[in-house]
């Protein structure tokens, strides 16, 4: 059986790097699944890359934002993705603070395109209660969604 290096773990979590940004958690976990037996091997593999900066659970998180919100998903929705992939809270906080995004705005817009004109719909309550529900799995706050006209 061909022996496993420090090089072949590299290779394949630079790999995966290549295709997309991945949080340290998700390439451990992609790792562990590759090479079992070699846990220190792929910690320290992975402290390289960090060093390097070639994976960065920041850089991540702010990438991730920005594509949830050009998707049209709310701040909810992002904040819970992101802590599946294992991003720390201060990296999520400093991505949703670097991030230019207006709720509001957004929420307003994603609606919209939904629904169409919502100035007749939110005053039936079997309409409002579509429109909430549809907001609120899109990962909006009940501000947000309140603030729809």
């Amino acid at each position: 059986m061909k022996e496993i290096s420090a090089k072949n773990i590299r290779l394949v979590a630079m790999d995966l790097l290549a295709r997309r940004e991945h949080s340290r958690l998700e390439l451990t976990r992609k790792l562990h699944k590759r090479f079992s037996d070699k846990q220190e091997e792929i910690e320290e593999e992975l402290d390289r890359l960090q060093s390097e900066g070639l994976q960065c659970d920041a850089r991540l998180a702010e990438a991730f934002l920005q594509a949830r919100t050009s998707r049209g998903q709310g701040p909810s929705k992002i904040r819970n993705e992101l802590k599946g992939k294992g991003v720390s809270q201060d990296a999520i906080s400093l991505a949703f603070e670097a991030c230019e995004v207006d709720w509001f705005d957004l929420a307003q817009t994603v609606a919209e395109k939904k629904f169409g004109d919502l100035s007749g719909q939110l005053q039936d309550l079997k309409s409002k209660g579509k429109v909430s529900r549809f907001m609120q799995q899109r990962g909006f706050s009940y501000d947000h969604i309140s603030s729809l006209d």
